[in-house]
């Protein structure tokens, strides 16, 4: 039996590698018991987030650059990015530099900025690349991408022309963009940003109502990094002569999707399209008997860009079907199961508490994948 196993990191418990082993183990004991020998691809997937570039450099290869930066809250962090092979272009992720567990038991939303990850683009542009995928998943900022323009030249100026900061708090007093002084080096490039998420930045469904709260914000916050991420993208789309702030994807990563578009021209890009590409998922499905995905929380929003929603896609265009597994449901089944995954399998129920199953989750998984497989021959 030929399975293709592409599931997306737990986060916080597995990294996408050590999940998909996990599945595959369980799944070859449990068929091997039933008399039927699995012979499972594993694939490393990310949509944008973490593990972002460990999926390209196990699709593609390449080499791991580490860059010293300043992490969302000022001190200093390594930031891993990937040469491709080549060395025309970089890999990048926000999250290594401006990523939530940065600042666990100390965050702060209203003080956090991207200023690392425009360090991390220079360090790629040192190398002389043409091209820069950066995934924009996992951040622990709401900053518009005021921070990366601000390590990439761009100023940030109040009423008299004086330079403000590029966190939210100092944002409240911007006035006007220049953009005179940008790193030239950026109109040579091209820029994809890749994330999973589809949001505009402002509104309802915007950055800081759709994300703030996860990152720790109260509804006043929320209110403020509102009013704040407006004020930026009127300056902003000024000084550009374009509007952008309804672009799907513009709300990502604490708006750092409008920020790249804006600053420096990104195309938004869905993650796990990138992925599917770079790894030739398509044609490994081909052939295969089965697709197995997941994630470490699966819900009605996984259908809007999320990883495992593209892997049934590319399923269904092969003809296979494609199961799920993941550590939670949040969500009515009937929104997963029967369409798009014939079935999906949650590590919750097995465990004694969500820590437990975040602790255990390789064994756990390993197990769940293995007694499935019942189901999965006659």
């Amino acid at each position: 039996m030929k399975i293709l196993v592409a599931i997306d990191s737990f986060k916080g418990s597995m990294t996408s590698a050590e999940a998909g082993a996990a599945v595959a183990a369980g799944l070859a004991d449990g068929l091997r018991a039933r008399g039927v020998e699995a012979a499972c691809d594993v694939v490393p997937i990310a949509d944008g987030g973490e593990g972002t570039v460990d999926a390209f450099h196990a699709a593609c290869g390449g080499e791991r650059v580490v860059a010293r930066c300043r992490g969302p809250l000022g001190d200093p962090v390594d930031a891993t990015f990937l040469m491709l092979p080549g060395g025309k272009t970089a890999v990048l992720e926000m999250a290594a530099s401006c990523g939530l567990p940065l600042v666990k038991g100390r965050a702060d939303i209203l003080r956090s900025d991207t200023f690392g990850l425009g360090q991390q683009i220079l360090a790629a542009l040192d190398r002389k690349v043409e091209k820069i995928l950066i995934g924009i998943g996992g951040s622990a900022t709401n900053d518009v991408g005021a921070g990366m323009a601000r390590a990439l030249g761009v100023r940030f100026l109040d009423a008299k022309g004086r330079a403000v900061g590029t966190t939210p708090a100092e944002l409240e007093k911007l006035q006007k963009v220049d953009l005179s002084r940008i790193d030239p080096r950026i109109h040579a490039a091209r820029f994809e940003a890749i994330c999973d998420v589809t949001n505009p930045l402002l509104g309802p469904m915007g950055a800081a109502t759709v994300y703030g709260p996860q990152k720790g914000a109260s509804p006043e916050t929320v209110k403020r990094l509102e009013a704040i991420g407006r004020q930026h993208a009127d300056v902003a789309e000024a000084a550009r002569g374009i509007m952008l702030r309804n672009r799907p994807g513009a709300g990502a990563a604490g708006g750092l999707g409008f920020g790249l578009s804006v600053y420096v021209n990104a195309m938004l890009r869905p993650g796990i399209d990138v992925v599917i590409d770079a790894a030739g998922l398509r044609d490994r499905a081909k052939g295969a008997d089965l697709l197995v995905t997941g994630e470490g929380r699966m819900d009605a929003q996984s259908g809007y860009g999320k990883a495992p929603f593209g892997i049934a896609k590319i399923a269904r265009e092969a003809g296979v079907p494609c199961v799920a597994f993941c550590g939670s449901v949040a969500c009515e089944r009937s929104v997963l199961v029967p369409d798009p995954f014939r079935s999906i399998h949650e590590i919750l129920p097995m465990a004694a508490s969500l820590e437990d199953a975040m602790a255990r989750g390789e064994a756990l998984l390993r197990g769940l994948a293995r007694d499935c497989t019942e189901s999965l021959v006659p």
